[in-house]
């Protein structure tokens, strides 16, 4: 018997602040819970769609950020917020895809490693699509040599993820140079439009991703 492949809602919500962002997970997230209990809910396995105004995040790892850290990148004129995700310091702004997926790992059969090495194999599969050559390392994220293209920082909690990547596509790059990376020493970020040498927008990359995710995550993807 051929079994029918596991559908994602998807939710673009085009360019908001991160918190605003944060708030839909949640939603999604107890949509989750009350589905655990049993009770009627839509299935709420969702990828979210956004791209940020300037922020600075760091994870439950805050190694190295102080208050006047903080004060010293807000007056760049970017937020700056806590976050319960995996990973350092990073930065989300205009120009970045960013991808939430929020779904019940349970209906992947995946553990949250296996999880994060499928996010890995989506944007690499989605760069490769582009002709640029992107590889993971022993540090997270993907790469492109020893520079970071997207960054993965993820939370899961009763098999339900929230968090997720970002790609930078034509990310004004000067952002990162005001900190250390995912608290990386002596490496680069770039871009899929500095790797290419022409602009390389949200809009074109929405498309290559989300085939990509569909294929590697076997789902088909609910397009509003």
């Amino acid at each position: 018997m051929i079994m029918s492949k596991i559908v994602i809602k998807l939710s673009k919500l085009g360019r908001m602040p991160l918190m605003s962002a944060w708030n839909v997970q949640k939603s999604i997230f107890k949509k989750h819970i009350l589905a655990a209990q049993s009770k009627v809910v839509d299935h709420p396995n969702t990828i979210i769609l956004v791209e940020h105004d300037p922020v600075y995040t760091i994870g439950i790892r805050q190694k190295g950020y102080t208050a006047n850290d903080e004060e010293r990148l807000k007056r760049l004129g970017a937020k700056f917020h806590c976050t319960d995700r995996g990973g350092l310091i990073t930065f989300h702004g205009p120009g970045q895809l960013v991808a939430y997926p929020v779904i019940n790992l349970k209906d992947f059969r995946l553990g949250l490693r296996n999880y994060v090495c499928n996010l890995e194999k989506t944007i690499i599969n989605m760069c490769a699509g582009f002709g640029v050559e992107a590889i993971t390392t022993c540090d997270t994220g993907v790469w492109v040599q020893d520079k970071k293209i997207a960054a993965i920082g993820v939370h899961g909690s009763r098999f339900i993820t929230t968090h997720g990547v970002a790609i930078n596509c034509n990310t004004d790059l000067a952002w990162f140079d005001h900190i250390v990376p995912c608290g990386i020493d002596g490496k680069g970020v770039t871009s899929l439009s500095k790797e290419l040498d022409i602009d390389v927008g949200i809009d074109d990359a929405v498309g290559p991703f989300l085939k990509a995710f569909a294929e590697v995550f076997r789902c088909d993807i609910e397009k509003q």
